[in-house]
């Protein structure tokens, strides 16, 4: 895993935070629910090569 990755993750995570955070005080927590799933979901994006590659090493250790 790269050290740019994890910086990327973090950026998602601070923008998404403080954005939840500007929303929740103007209430519309209806938009700050989406944008969090929004988050979630292209953290997971980034993250897919990475799950992927841990997959196929487990599935090479155990023989599956």
């Amino acid at each position: 895993m790269d050290i740019t990755l994890v910086l990327k993750v973090l950026g998602v995570g601070i923008l998404v935070g403080v954005s939840g955070q500007i929303l929740s005080k103007t209430g519309r927590d209806e938009q700050v629910t989406w944008l969090t799933v929004s988050g979630i979901v292209a953290v997971l994006l980034m993250l897919i090569n990475e799950i992927a590659g841990l997959l196929t090493t487990l599935r090479g250790i155990f023989g599956i």
